[in-house]
């Protein structure tokens, strides 16, 4: 039986959970399936559990074969990871980049890593310079590094498992690796220094097809022998692709892009390098189309959820007020895993919430002063749009444009801009309308004498240190 809907499959791993999603040509979702993203303490290091997303994956897929007639996969994945592979798969597990190398390696590693300035790529904690993690399991498993094959980015290491095809390609590549100079479009002296040149694949497009789906995995899933695999993309590119799209279509320049999940990235095209300071974790990352963007990220869901709590429940605008009348505040950071004030320890000061709607409403007013920090730190001044989770707080964009009342905030449509941008991949020069809502401005009072306090605090905090 021929099925009469045409659609997509999108992997879209992010760091604390995964998404299997089925949509149709018109970009509407069919069907979603969920699971968080587990890491395994056992081994020779923490590491992402491929082989449990892989039968998951599997299995959602043969469910999916009976909805649609699919004709293509998309992986979309966070940065950072990257898969040592031979012809018959791994070689080592894929490190969660949260791992924290000896203090020795990463000694050495900061006399072999580019400057800043070729690769804007910040020097961070644990093993978010993808470099360094390669540079470590180089050191501690030279056996295993020395039957690599390939060294893929995360997207690529699941469009290959899917097609056999290998390639490189650059949203991943010039995610604060090291390993790319974004302005200059090229590899780093890093990869040329470790000898690293033949390990990476040929570079594709993020929209490139590579093959077919094997024909074992189409008998298993159930899906059309000639159902392509992508290329695939790196995350927060994939929810920058609706906005340059929009602007390659002659609607105006693209907006700055708030692209919100555990990681808050701010993306500011257009916006030049010379002003990104390393000291402050802001980076430039490579666009699909391998242009350098200028950005700056903290981690954002992470930090929520440690003020919000377990369980959280959506406050009322009565709780807002309340924090903001009683100068209860939370100063960063919340996460070590890089962001602008890494290495700080937060803290509440003032009164401390006393229910979970308090602490939600602090966990609100704390990411909105974030976020509207690295968007001043970038110098943005015009349009901003709000991707992925931060679309589904209530509070937030209206928070954000009452501290920015000259320029307009919105929030799109969907809580997964990733998820969208994987589709667009498999559509190819014809974009969605982005359909978004202007948010409102949230006039509490004292909201713009409290962020002025906030910042002040800061301050004093750095004077302190």
């Amino acid at each position: 039986m021929t099925l009469p809907i045409e659609a997509t499959i999108v992997l879209d791993i992010g760091k604390t959970n995964v998404k299997l999603v089925l949509i149709d040509a018109d970009g509407a979702v069919l069907a979603e399936r969920r699971s968080p993203n587990t890491i395994l303490s056992g081994g020779p290091y923490p590491h992402h559990d491929t082989d449990r997303i892989w039968s998951w994956m599997l299995d959602g897929m043969q469910q999916f074969s009976g909805l649609a007639r699919v004709g293509a996969i998309v992986s979309v994945t966070h940065g950072a990871t990257a898969a040592l592979v031979d012809d018959e798969g791994l070689v080592l597990p894929v490190l969660d980049y949260e791992f924290e190398m000896p203090a020795e390696q990463g000694a050495h590693y900061a006399g072999q890593r580019p400057p800043y300035s070729a690769t804007y790529s910040p020097g961070l904690p644990a093993g978010l310079n993808l470099g360094r993690q390669l540079a470590w399991q180089a050191q501690a498993f030279p056996e295993q590094f020395r039957r690599a094959r390939h060294i893929l980015m995360y997207p690529q290491y699941w469009a290959w498992r899917l097609s056999g095809v290998a390639a490189s390609e650059v949203t991943s590549l010039g995610c604060h690796t090291d390993l790319w100079q974004p302005a200059r479009q090229q590899y780093s002296s890093l990869v040329e220094r470790m000898g690293w040149n033949g390990l990476f694949p040929p570079l594709r497009p993020a929209w490139a097809p590579l093959g077919f789906l094997k024909a074992e995995l189409a008998r298993q899933t159930g899906l059309p022998v000639e159902c392509r695999v992508l290329c695939g993309i790196h995350d927060s590119n994939a929810s920058l692709l609706r906005h340059f799209a929009r602007a390659a279509g002659g609607q105006g320049e693209p907006p700055a892009v708030l692209s919100t999940g555990t990681w808050v990235i701010a993306a500011a095209p257009g916006k030049p390098l010379e002003g990104l300071r390393e000291e402050a974790d802001m980076l430039a990352n490579s666009n699909a189309m391998g242009q350098a963007v200028a950005c700056m990220r903290f981690m954002g869901g992470r930090e929520f959820g440690e003020l919000a709590g377990r369980d959280p429940e959506v406050c009322g605008e009565e709780d807002l007020r309340l924090m903001i009348e009683q100068q209860t505040m939370a100063l960063p950071c919340y996460s070590q895993a890089g962001g602008p004030f890494a290495g700080r320890v937060g803290e509440i000061v003032g009164e401390a919430p006393r229910d979970k709607r308090q602490r939600y409403a602090l966990a609100t007013l704390y990411c909105v002063l974030m976020s509207d920090y690295c968007l001043s730190q970038l110098g943005v001044e015009g349009e901003v749009v709000v991707e992925g989770s931060y679309t589904g707080n209530p509070w937030f964009a209206p928070l954000l444009a009452a501290l920015r009342p000259h320029q307009q905030i919105s929030s799109t449509d969907d809580t997964s801009g990733t998820t969208c941008g994987g589709w667009m991949l498999h559509h190819w020069g014809s974009a969605p309308a982005v359909r978004s809502a202007v948010a409102t401005p949230l006039e509490l009072a004292g909201w713009a004498e409290y962020r002025q306090r906030w910042l002040d605090r800061l301050v004093e905090t750095r004077r302190a240190d």
